[in-house]
């Protein structure tokens, strides 16, 4: 079992994503993550640590709820593997793509991901729109995107899981105005929640990072966090970027956010275990910042 530092003051649940520690087994970056005193983790289903088609998907459930268990970490699960479903084409196929198939693939994963939300108490499963096929109309790809949303919004009904939708710098819904034209063409379903990139944010969105916090408060199930700059859809670690952060987690507290905020760094795992203990040590320091006193 893991041994865990005294507990965090009430605040931020930070959490890290496991697409950052892809060489590493699922256990040891959980207890990794507990160790260092994170209070939950971004489990991205894919084939190195809980591949949703393993002919033995009962018995990977069973041990990665006991190991959360053990090491008191929530979860949510992710969708955004890159060459899970098609080993040639990254983030293909896509609730977009051109083949029925293709769709029905990506849906079914989709499916997977929400029964396994389920099975290990995940706070909400999170996905995104992708990008169109050549040839594809708008007209279709936006078509193709709502009847998608909605076989899956009535699945995660059904199931009792909420869904955490990602607006993505280059695909169909790049932004928060995306997510709540979905949001209102699916009828506005309680369930289709959303997760809201900090990094994104700094990057197109054309209000202030915290203002994006307050837009977005109605609706939040997820956050993920990371340093970027303006224009570029990069993830960085933190004082790389533009972002100053303490502002940023002041509003998530005023908002009344109690989900998880999930450094997102998918390409450190090289350096997995320096990268999360500089994120979290950045990250108190912003959160004590945040309650600071604002200047006037």
């Amino acid at each position: 079992m893991s041994h865990r530092p005294d507990a965090p003051p009430p605040g931020p649940r930070f959490a890290y994503g496991t697409n950052g520690f892809a060489d590493h087994r699922l256990p040891d970056a959980l207890r990794v993550l507990a160790d260092l005193g994170y209070q939950g983790v971004s489990l991205t289903l894919d084939h190195q640590h809980l591949d949703p088609y393993a002919h033995d998907l009962p018995r990977r459930i069973a041990e990665t709820r006991r190991a959360l268990a053990a090491t008191g970490l929530a979860v949510v699960v992710e969708t955004g593997a890159r060459y899970l479903l098609d080993p040639w084409r990254k983030h293909r196929p896509t609730l977009l793509s051109a083949e029925p198939e293709g769709r029905e693939l990506r849906l079914g994963l989709l499916r997977r991901a929400i029964g396994i939300g389920a099975e290990l108490g995940a706070g909400a499963v999170h996905f995104w729109s992708g990008t169109p096929d050549p040839g594809t109309t708008p007209e279709q790809a936006w078509q193709r995107l709502v009847d998608g949303c909605a076989e899956t919004v009535a699945h995660a009904d059904a199931t009792g899981i909420d869904l955490a939708f990602e607006p993505e710098p280059g695909m169909l819904v790049a932004d928060l105005a995306g997510y709540r034209r979905l949001h209102r063409e699916l009828g506005l379903p309680d369930r289709f929640r959303l997760t809201l990139d900090i990094g994104h944010c700094r990057c197109l969105e054309p209000h202030s990072v915290p203002r994006c916090v307050e837009l977005a408060s109605d609706r939040l199930a997820h956050v993920q966090i990371e340093d970027m700059r303006r224009g570029v859809h990069e993830h960085l670690p933190f004082g790389e970027g533009e972002i100053y952060f303490p502002p940023v987690l002041r509003a998530l507290g005023a908002a009344g956010y109690r989900g998880l905020v999930s450094v997102e760094l998918p390409r450190h795992s090289h350096a997995a275990t320096a990268t999360a203990r500089h994120s979290i040590e950045f990250l108190r320091t912003a959160a004590a910042l945040s309650k600071e006193a604002e200047p006037v």
